[in-house]
């Protein structure tokens, strides 16, 4: 299952850095599935070959606090309530339905990034087989806050590292739009 979860991962945090925020919301709820697959697995003993959705995820989710006190609260409670709320985005918000004047989903793409990164962190804190060094060394990979190198207000783009070459920062300007730029506007 470490192959689907750190697959589903990276498809949420490069859709996100790609500014897709509807496949980053979707791959959010991938993330889900394949989380419950491995706390299920723990707790029953034995993990499936592969993820797969429960019949109800809210049902699912909350099933796993009725399990033995003996596990992780991590895994009996802390985690299950958060994929939960990442479900929740993905199937009930703007990702899955239209209406509403404000658009949503980069304000939720962003929630869905950093939950899984939460989710992601626990599951390497409670199931690290490396050194605790190790562990916490990705961890605060994981939690690292992260700063844009490019400033945006009111269709005006700014790059914050004055350091940075004209040529570089054109290459950081036009890598920071996914839907490319005219040239008065990168001027």
């Amino acid at each position: 299952l470490r192959v689907e979860l750190v697959e589903s991962f990276t498809l949420i945090e490069r859709n996100y850095r790609e500014h897709r925020w509807e496949p980053s919301e979707l791959n959010g709820g991938k993330l889900c599935e394949v989380v419950y697959s491995i706390l299920k697995g723990y707790v029953d003993g034995t993990f499936p070959a592969s993820a797969s959705k429960p019949q109800n995820m809210v049902d699912a989710c909350r099933g796993l606090e009725n399990t033995s006190p003996s596990f992780p609260r991590s895994v009996r409670i802390q985690i299950p309530r958060m994929l939960l709320a990442l479900y929740e985005i993905r199937n009930n918000r703007g990702v899955g339905h239209v209406g509403g004047d404000v658009d949503p989903n980069e304000m939720d793409a962003t929630c869905v990034l950093q939950m899984s990164k939460w989710v992601l962190a626990e599951l390497i804190r409670v199931f690290h087989d490396v050194s605790t060094l190790e562990a916490q060394s990705v961890v605060n990979v994981l939690s690292e806050r992260e700063l844009t190198l490019v400033w945006e207000v009111g269709g005006k783009f700014r790059v914050l590292d004055t350091s940075l070459k004209v040529s570089e920062q054109t290459m950081v300007l036009l890598y920071s739009k996914t839907d490319g730029m005219e040239e008065k506007e990168l001027f």
